[in-house]
């Protein structure tokens, strides 16, 4: 026994993390509202509704929207993010009414900075809830066809731009949309209008529940979005996504799923040290809320862990439909 505590280390991590006050001094990362954005749906209905696939998540009429946007803000949060269930009589082959000045985004974002004084306001650029394919581009001969797609894109941008959108989103994936979108704001006054890119996009299962909120079309074909978005296979494409539109003028960069490309994330904030978001997607907040409802796990730990995860990978700010809840747990604290 002598001889083994002779021979025993000096070093013992655990000293460190015997009570919650040295815990917290030597703690690497730290969650924060402000870290948080809130996702909203928008419904064209008059009453909102509620999402069968997304427990305790709706789509928002505008009066819901404002109320839903001014407990973000009221909770410390700073943006929010707004996606649309578009009609089906009002969908198209080419998503007109995405550049309609009075759609239901358009509605929203001018309600929102309306009534809600100093919360930032994201709008999602893509075609996917307009379009009668359910692609986020012009589906022409089985093909997507990428530059007629980024046409409609640059005025889907000066729509929300116009309507008080903080930050333009483009979340397509098609090739050289972000630097033609920023000239156009730039020839349209907008300068000041941020971009966020959703520059590594993958073709994931996790966005089904997302694509059940805006009442999209799963008929996407045998490729689905494997044409456009990531092969979920692939990381070192992910820098080369990310490059490009750094270089063509993006303010910020997001990484789509969240915690299973987490590795992603990393490999990217770390190479570029440039400001990136990442979505915790509706495929993983259903599978969190499905757990939680069966006791498998407890919610308060649970969110605080996975979100905490995000922060740890090197996200700058983290959309998840848990933000108001992780907010209010935050604050607890």
């Amino acid at each position: 026994m002598n001889n083994f505590l002779s021979n025993f280390p000096y070093c013992r991590p655990r000293r460190l993390r015997q009570e919650d006050w040295i815990r917290r001094i030597v703690t690497e990362n730290f969650l924060k509202i402000s870290d948080l954005i809130l996702p909203i749906f928008l419904t064209y209905e008059a009453k909102s509704t509620e999402i069968d696939m997304m427990p305790n998540v709706k789509r928002n009429n505008i009066n819901d929207a404002v109320v839903l946007a001014n407990k973000a803000y009221e909770a410390g949060i700073k943006a929010v993010a707004i996606f649309p269930e578009v009609p089906k009589e009002k969908k198209d082959a080419f998503g007109k009414e995405a550049l309609n000045e009075n759609n239901i985004v358009c509605k929203a974002v001018r309600a929102i900075k309306k009534n809600v004084n100093g919360i930032g306001v994201i709008c999602d650029i893509a075609l996917d809830p307009y379009t009668i394919s359910g692609h986020d581009g012009i589906l022409e001969n089985n093909q997507i066809d990428n530059d007629k797609t980024v046409e409609i894109l640059c005025k889907q941008a000066i729509v929300n731009a116009e309507a008080g959108c903080d930050i333009i989103a483009p979340s397509d994936m098609m090739d050289g949309r972000i630097k033609v979108i920023r000239e156009s704001l730039d020839k349209s006054s907008f300068h000041n209008t941020i971009i966020m890119s959703y520059a590594a996009k993958y073709a994931s299962a996790f966005y089904g529940p997302f694509r059940n909120a805006i009442s999209a079309s799963n008929n996407l074909g045998p490729n689905k979005k494997k044409s456009y978005q990531m092969d979920y296979n692939n990381n070192n494409e992910a820098l080369k996504e990310v490059s490009m539109d750094i270089k063509e003028g993006a303010d910020i960069i997001l990484i789509k799923p969240g915690m299973p490309y987490l590795d992603v994330l990393n490999k990217i904030k770390n190479t570029f040290n440039y400001p990136t978001f990442s979505y915790q997607v509706s495929g993983e907040y259903s599978m969190l809320m499905k757990s939680i409802e069966e006791g498998y796990f407890k919610k308060e730990d649970i969110i605080i862990e996975t979100l905490s995860c995000f922060k740890r990978a090197g996200a700058d700010a983290i959309l998840t439909y848990f933000a108001l809840e992780a907010a209010k747990i935050l604050r607890s604290k």
